[in-house]
């Protein structure tokens, strides 16, 4: 093909895939033949001129995202691009939004969903759009009533998911975190959080996030644990906590009596669902995210570039 050619094989893909002309239009602009305006098209393809992307989640399988389901028995992964150096907030907002469409697309759509809280989760109530799903009811599966003067979204993150699918909304009236396991134990077996809880064992898809052993961490940031909490828990190996629970790089506990004093779902009945989906981004969460897929506790996770590239590094396996 000349050069003239090349150059009129690039205008007529712009025309094509950038202005949506259609091959006719094209021809009569170009005052060539819709014939020659087709194998231009398909030249500008076959070059290399023309990319196309398909953006949507359940459309979107490169091969990251195969990696993932291959290494750790995945049904589904979500990989979102990575960005620059302190763009943690942005990050989360884009995985949230990765988020919130993957549930829009689900089939079949979720009845019953169970819920965790915090930054993440609240990020993806934010991105869902409204009409996203019908009568869906939202519930609330680990305890997350604030302890300080700093408002807990768990409450404001079921409502609204639960709000934009037309749907109800079941709260779990409990601090996530209680000083003593009697308090604990009293507090499950009333009729109401009972009631709450069971129906948080039904659901058919669960939605939830991990935190870090830090500062940062939403269960600091609402009054349950202090810093020198946290330097006794990594101590004893935690790297994160789901659910309010804080776990090993094994996932299991690392504190068996702070386990006990928490409220909510405990992590083997969230290991035996058929639809939980993990939604965790950013480095502070690279360890407890690689111990959230290697111990089954999601069936779909959407994460970062980087996330998924480290939890694919051999080096890094146990």
């Amino acid at each position: 093909m000349t050069e003239d050619d090349e150059l009129l094989a690039i205008k007529a893909a712009e025309l094509y895939y950038k202005e949506d002309k259609t091959q006719g239009e094209i021809g009569a602009l170009l005052q060539i033949t819709r014939w020659k305006v087709g194998r231009l098209i398909a030249h500008a393809k076959e070059a290399g001129h023309v990319r196309i992307e398909i953006v949507h989640p359940r459309a979107r399988k490169g091969q990251l995202e195969r990696e993932l389901c291959e290494r750790f028995g995945l049904r589904e992964a979500v990989v979102v691009p990575g960005l620059g150096e302190n763009e943690s907030t942005e990050l989360r907002r884009r995985v949230a939004q990765a988020a919130a469409e993957y549930l829009t697309s689900m089939r079949p759509v979720t009845k019953v969903l169970g819920i965790s809280w915090g930054r993440t989760l609240h990020d993806v109530a934010e991105e869902l759009r409204q009409d996203w799903a019908r009568g869906v009811q939202v519930v609330q599966i680990n305890g997350g009533v604030s302890l300080n003067r700093r408002a807990s979204s768990a409450a404001d993150t079921a409502a609204k998911i639960a709000r934009k699918a037309h749907g109800s909304a079941a709260m779990l009236p409990s601090p996530a975190i209680l000083e003593r396991v009697e308090t604990k134990r009293a507090i499950e077996s009333d009729r109401t959080v009972a009631g709450v809880l069971d129906l948080g064992r039904s659901a058919d898809t669960y939605l939830f996030s991990a935190g870090p052993v830090d500062l940062g961490s939403v269960l600091t940031e609402s009054g349950y644990l202090a810093q020198q909490d946290l330097a006794v828990l990594r101590g004893r190996g935690a790297v994160g906590d789901v659910l309010g629970r804080f776990i090993d790089a094994n996932g299991y506990p690392v504190d068996p009596e702070l386990d006990d004093r928490t409220v909510g779902m405990r992590l083997d009945e969230l290991r035996g669902a058929k639809r939980s989906i993990a939604v965790i981004s950013g480095e502070t969460k690279h360890d407890v995210c690689r111990t959230v897929v290697a111990g089954g506790l999601c069936t779909v996770l959407i994460t970062d570039e980087l996330t998924a590239q480290h939890l694919l590094d051999e080096s890094l396996c146990t």
